[in-house]
């Protein structure tokens, strides 16, 4: 288990171009910006640029929880019991940076042989069934021409396009789109060109709000999208698709004019 101190400053190693080789204590905020303007200065692909975009929680009273959202897609959180809205931009940003850093090991890189073995793990969760196989119309195939299409990108700069694709699982989305007969391999292309915007969570809060008018299911989501991201978020775990969930619900909730059953919800 990892101990992280609850100095606004982060004793890091030596990244050669992020910081002064002889002062290893950094501003993290600053570091964190810092990190990816460097990548993007070397050539990183950031099709959003290298901007790091922070959104605090509104609270009267602490603890204060703050997100920050990496490019490329990342959602990381506050983890620390924070009794200042700086002190939860910091603890957000700490454990970007860390795992911004780690994402520079070369197994993080998706290569010709980290695709093997993701579809050599993904084969195996399906426990010995050898009719899931990696043809194009299987969800094996479309994970791997997922990553093919991505190669030489890391898995944080691969984490939007994986949560787009996520979120469409779990809004049924791609459910109707095979009963269209749509290939997988012809719904991966589409998606691959397209951003988590407000238009695509704007679509699928209207699926949501048409599931509740027929049948009540909204409240029962929200408190287990609430619950999932407050896990996540408190084991210090990427964040971007339980807090896109959350996001979601809370617009169809919202549409609705806040009518759906949420008890139990502290929204």
């Amino acid at each position: 288990m990892m101990v992280y101190p609850e100095d606004p400053f982060w004793a890091l190693p030596t990244i050669p171009g992020l910081y002064d080789e002889n002062d290893y204590r950094v501003n993290v905020v600053e570091a964190l910006q810092e990190f990816w303007q460097i990548k993007q200065a070397r050539g990183a692909d950031l099709k959003n640029g290298a901007l790091v975009i922070y959104e605090s929680v509104p609270s009267n009273s602490q603890p204060y929880v703050c997100y920050v959202t990496l490019p490329g897609g990342s959602c990381f959180g506050s983890f620390q019991n924070c009794p200042t809205k700086a002190e939860a931009r910091r603890s957000s940003a700490k454990i970007a940076l860390m795992n911004s850093v780690f994402n520079e090991h070369p197994s993080r890189r998706i290569t010709d042989e980290f695709i093997e073995k993701a579809v050599q793990d993904a084969r195996a969760s399906f426990k010995g069934n050898l009719k899931e196989g990696d043809g194009p119309d299987t969800g094996i195939g479309a994970f791997r021409f997922m990553l093919e299409a991505n190669k030489g990108r890391t898995m944080l700069e691969f984490q939007e396009l994986m949560t787009v694709f996520q979120l469409l699982h779990w809004n049924g989305s791609l459910k109707a789109m095979r009963e269209r007969q749509c290939s997988r391999q012809e719904v991966v292309a589409h998606y691959s060109n397209r951003s988590l915007d407000d238009d695509m969570r704007a679509q699928m809060a209207l699926d949501w709000i048409a599931r509740e008018q027929e049948s009540p299911v909204l409240g029962l989501e929200m408190a287990q999208a609430e619950r999932e991201l407050e896990t996540a978020r408190l084991a210090g775990r990427e964040l971007r698709f339980p807090k896109e969930k959350k996001d979601i619900l809370m617009l169809a909730h919202n549409q609705l004019g806040g009518n759906a059953n949420t008890t139990g919800i502290n929204c």
